[in-house]
């Protein structure tokens, strides 16, 4: 750990990733109108005489020919919000009706006499790109951190081989606490990393008075920050005990490529299978993919409330039956020099 705080790639590289997350939630506030000021007239799209009641100074009233025009230019984003007026019925007794994408404004609501009917067409909040890219923003903080941690991980394995000093190490202390030492320390790292973006993305959806966003992905971001704990340790493990295979350097990449073909499943199945329920689904209950699977379902609000639980246990077990496998493959293999060791011998020890 305390090498990696001297690593200025490492300061840099982190301090670049945390930045790029407060810029997305900064353009995300200013994308959805909110921007540092709830300050701003609030633009509202009107039909016929309805137009007439509302204050210009209070809002930016655009005058347009129908309903469905009001309609469709709330849907395009154009307008904050939609005043129609119908005719009056049992359910809607003033005939007026606000249409808004995820929240009417409230000074509009309030700007009229008789509360209106209120009629969002954003369903559960979270519409069209906004879904994309929440559910790749996931994807892509688990896959870096994985890869970036993982691959330290490794690189440190197979140098402490080439140099023989693991022959000494091993003299001092078990084959066992060196493993946790770097599973734990580069753990710790990645966990303090993930959790540091969290504060930034919730300070900076607070900040910018995206109250509707920060409602919904508070309780995702919390549950990706728990399953990222455990899901970094299996695959940090692994990353060891494959690692632990070979003794140059350059054969690291070749030696870690399937653990990293796992940590980008994630990726890959938010980016393409954000919108198939089925597919989300079997990647929120995979212990390689629920880091990613589950906070995504449960951002969109697909996943009951034992859903993370159920995951979590599974996560739970896979990840003592890798490190006792991992641990197995590392002490089997670290005092092996030369080619690459076979999976099976190093299982034989």
């Amino acid at each position: 750990m305390t090498q990696r705080l001297r690593s200025k790639a490492f300061l840099f590289s982190s301090a670049s990733l945390i930045v790029l997350v407060l810029i997305g939630v900064l353009l995300s506030g200013f994308a959805a109108g909110g921007g540092f000021s709830g300050d701003e007239k609030s633009r509202v799209a009107a039909a016929g005489p309805v137009a007439a009641i509302l204050d210009t100074q209070t809002f930016d009233v655009e005058s347009v020919a129908s309903n469905e025009d009001a309609r469709a230019l709330v849907r395009e984003g154009k307008v904050d919000a939609a005043v129609i007026a119908e005719q009056p019925t049992q359910k809607n007794p003033t005939g007026v009706t606000i249409i808004a994408q995820e929240k009417a404004p409230d000074a509009l609501t309030d700007a009229l006499t008789l509360r209106p009917q209120i009629e969002l067409l954003g369903g559960d909040g979270v519409t069209g790109p906004l879904r994309f890219i929440m559910a790749l923003a996931f994807g892509l903080i688990f896959m870096m951190s994985a890869v970036t941690f993982g691959s330290v991980i490794a690189q440190s394995v197979v140098e402490e081989k080439s140099t023989r000093i693991v022959e000494i190490l091993m003299s001092t202390i078990s084959v066992r606490v060196l493993l946790a030492g770097k599973v734990l320390g580069n753990s710790l790292l990645a966990f303090a990393q993930v959790a540091a973006i969290a504060a930034v993305a919730i300070i900076g959806l607070s900040a910018t008075g995206q109250d509707a966003l920060l409602a919904g992905v508070g309780a995702p971001i919390i549950w990706f920050v728990v399953f990222f704990i455990f899901g970094f340790v299996l695959l940090a493990a692994l990353f060891a005990g494959l690692a632990s295979l070979v003794s140059r350097q350059e054969d690291v990449g070749s030696a870690i490529t399937p653990v990293t073909m796992l940590v980008m499943i994630p990726y890959f199945g938010v980016a393409f299978f954000n919108d198939n329920p089925v597919v989300m689904t079997v990647l929120s209950y995979v212990p390689f993919s629920a880091p990613v699977g589950m906070p995504v379902r449960l951002f969109f609000g697909d996943a009951q409330w034992w859903e993370p639980l159920v995951a979590l246990a599974i996560l739970l077990v896979s990840v003592v039956v890798v490190i006792l496998l991992a641990a197995r493959i590392y002490r089997g293999s670290l005092l092996h020099t030369g080619g690459k060791l076979k999976l099976s011998e190093a299982l034989r020890g």
